[in-house]
């Protein structure tokens, strides 16, 4: 058991927001401790390794929503992760939903929030960066809408948010799916999403992304993310928070993440794959909490992936857990790294030639699998037969039958011994 399951149980007798405030103020007062760096790695495993290049440091970030103000980020990239997405900000501070706006739902692995983009806002989050900027692996800013900011303004919303983190930021993802904010789901339609893209296109040449909900109709979530592509988005992140309350037993306000939202998020990204591979990188968010649930959505076509609520349940070593045991995934099938696994479920990726190889491979063993299982069967069989017809006849047949079987073998081990000698005796001859 590591330290922070042992720790857990305390911290999960706090308020979940109390909680996450406590580990706010210890993450982000550690760095200024001498060798505090060094005790972040211990604690994470500190692992690195060749085998998962990307152009991240490896393919598992740190979702949005943990960070929201930019001031724990030096020690979250001590955890393990290969990206960190921080925010969401907004253009003006606002302090979010009244509390509570924060639940736990322990026995499915989930949470649920209603916290309403709380955010110090975007030019004070901009300063909080700038202090350590650039960072040693990659920093994404999600952006989203003020709460007061009517809809027809919500262009010009992002579009000052954007400009105050165009220094500080690695990437950009509008984020028009949280449940949050009233009206924002609106937003996710391809006339405003053109505007979006085609507007932040103007202000940078970094990656810009679009985040979607996972409650979304497919054919009107397909033709918003088509537009988002057209217009200059550089991928999709699927998906936010889902407002199913069916997916738990005593649901309260607000987004729900985590195990239960696993499927759900599958499905979204089995859709996207099909339709756009190839068209942007899509990053998978939702349900993520292992190394196989990672190498899962990586070969239906996930380029990256992000976990939040399972870093919150597992703690500061599920980063490098995932890693570690990526790589035995990838070593067994044989891949050189973790792009080459990107995409084979869909027989559309750099690896593909030797993906076809390891599933012809598979074909054969369980070919001569089946053949060896039927000679087996067969010869079972006939040993079965066998024993039911001895069975089946009386002690005397069975008695005279054995006696036979006796005399022939030992009437053949005589004329085999008698065949030796002649042969061992005419071997002694000499040549003449």
């Amino acid at each position: 058991m590591s330290l922070y399951q042992k720790i857990r149980p305390v911290l999960f007798k706090l308020d979940p927001e109390r909680a996450h405030s406590l580990v706010k103020a210890v993450l982000h007062k550690l760095p200024d401790i001498p060798f505090a760096d060094d005790l972040l790695l211990k604690i994470s495993g500190g692992y690195k390794s060749d085998k998962l290049k990307t152009d991240f440091y490896n393919p598992v970030g740190l979702a949005a929503g943990f960070d929201k103000d930019g001031e724990m980020t030096k020690a979250l990239c001590a955890l393990g992760f290969g990206f960190l997405e921080l925010g969401t900000i907004t253009k003006i501070p606002q302090a979010g939903n009244p509390k509570p706006r924060l639940f736990r739902h322990i026995d499915e692995q989930s949470l649920q929030n209603e916290m309403g983009f709380n955010n110090c806002g975007s030019k004070e989050f901009s300063l909080n960066i700038q202090k350590h900027y650039p960072f040693s692996i990659p920093i994404g800013v999600n952006i989203g809408k003020n709460k007061d900011v009517q809809i027809k303004d919500s262009l010009y919303n992002y579009e000052d948010a954007l400009k105050d983190v165009l220094k500080v930021g690695d990437y950009y993802v509008f984020n028009l799916s949280s449940p949050n904010t009233p009206k924002l789901r609106d937003l996710q339609n391809e006339k405003f999403v053109k505007e979006l893209f085609e507007m932040a296109k103007k202000h940078t040449k970094k990656p810009v992304f679009l985040k979607i909900a996972p409650d979304i109709e497919i054919d009107k979530m397909l033709k918003v993310c088509d537009s988002a592509l057209s217009s200059g988005a550089s991928g999709i992140v699927a998906t936010n928070t889902t407002v199913d309350y069916t997916l738990v037993a005593s649901p309260r306000n607000g987004g729900i993440s985590g195990e239960v939202l696993k499927q759900k998020s599958l499905e979204i990204l089995s859709e996207l794959t099909k339709a756009f591979f190839g068209r942007g990188v899509i990053m998978s968010v939702g349900g993520i909490s292992s190394a196989r649930d990672v190498y899962e959505r990586m070969q239906m076509g996930a380029s990256l992936v992000q976990v939040y609520t399972a870093f919150i349940y597992e703690g500061p070593t599920l980063c490098s857990t995932i890693n570690k045991e990526l790589e035995i995934f990838l070593k067994a099938d044989g891949f050189s790294n973790i792009g080459e696994a990107v995409g084979v479920a869909l027989g559309k990726m750099k690896g593909k030639k030797k993906y076809e190889k390891f599933q012809e491979k598979d074909k054969k063993e369980d070919k001569e699998d089946k053949k060896k299982k039927g000679k087996k069967d067969k010869k079972e069989d006939k040993e079965e037969s066998k024993e039911q017809k001895e069975s089946s006849k009386s002690p005397a047949t069975r008695a005279r039958t054995t006696t036979r079987t006796r005399t022939a073998r030992t009437t053949t081990t005589r004329r085999t011994t008698t065949r030796r000698a002649s042969t061992k005796s005419t071997a002694n001859k000499p040549a003449q």
